[in-house]
């Protein structure tokens, strides 16, 4: 795979909201600078997210110096939201984890988002990713920690899984709906100039010069069957995946990767399988 390289990278400020392509990325053990620092949650405090509001799709977070950010909605006047000040924490259910973070100061955040979304929620700050939420120790070293992603720091998918995905998607009886984009299964990276599924044999890799271990497959849910552009939902890549990606009784498609240093990754970057 010696012209296997990094297509793109994404960085989601706000968990569930749409994300950004820079061309390179600061790599930190809890994953790309500004990825997922930020996450709506209910007045219950449970994270918010398109599994459960499908609009959030339409919410673009652009990431400011500092890591504030600047949030816009079809139809909303844009709102910069400023990271808080050090200040008491709410606690934040995410799946199994409860995890403390800080709400955003200003009132007008939160009604700006509940308005969007029709329903009460509060935008709150990861303020110490370092501390905050360990990874699932089933699947962790020491240490290890992550943002408010699903689970792990990064994900990655490759140009050729997704090939092969949308050729079965054209198989099936659902092909109106194919080809679809990768922004449906939401990576941090994507690599090119690998086979199809190749990607689940690797176990330690580098992009450029920073390595990354593999922790495990990741395994898709309903919000792949969100257009990110309109909120619409379908049924692929989910019925495609259970017919030819089923393990362990998750459907998958893409890596979870945890960081083994610091560094910056940049479109282009050699892919190189270490292990």
């Amino acid at each position: 795979m010696g012209n296997a390289h990094l297509h793109s990278i994404h960085v989601h400020p706000v968990k569930a909201a749409r994300g950004l392509s820079p061309r390179q990325a600061d790599v930190e053990p809890w994953g790309l600078a500004g990825d997922r620092r930020w996450v709506l949650i209910d007045h219950g405090g449970k994270v918010v997210t398109q599994r459960r509001q499908p609009r959030l799709a339409l919410v673009a977070a652009e990431l400011l110096p500092g890591g504030g950010l600047r949030l816009s909605a079809p139809g909303m006047p844009p709102l910069t939201v400023p990271v808080p000040r050090p200040s008491a924490t709410v606690p934040v259910e995410i799946f199994r984890d409860k995890v403390e973070a800080v709400p955003a100061e200003d009132e007008a955040v939160h009604t700006w988002c509940s308005s969007h979304l029709g329903i009460g929620v509060r935008l709150v700050h990861l303020d110490d990713p370092a501390t905050r939420r360990p990874i699932d120790p089933e699947y962790a070293r020491a240490g290890e920690t992550v943002s408010f992603a699903d689970g792990f720091p990064l994900l990655l998918t490759t140009t050729a899984s997704l090939d092969a995905l949308n050729s079965l998607i054209a198989q099936g009886e659902h092909a109106g709906e194919g080809p679809l984009p990768m922004n449906r299964f939401r990576p941090n990276v994507v690599v090119t100039g690998t086979p199809a599924w190749a990607e689940d044999g690797w176990s330690r890799l580098a992009i450029g010069d920073v390595p990354f271990r593999v922790a495990k497959t990741c395994g898709r849910c309903v919000v792949t069957t969100t257009d990110q552009d309109t909120g619409e939902r379908g049924h692929e890549p989910l019925f495609s995946l259970g017919s030819h990606r089923r393990l362990d009784g998750k459907l998958v498609f893409g890596q979870n990767l945890v960081p083994l240093s610091r560094g910056t990754i940049r479109v282009g970057d050699p892919l190189t399988i270490l292990e």
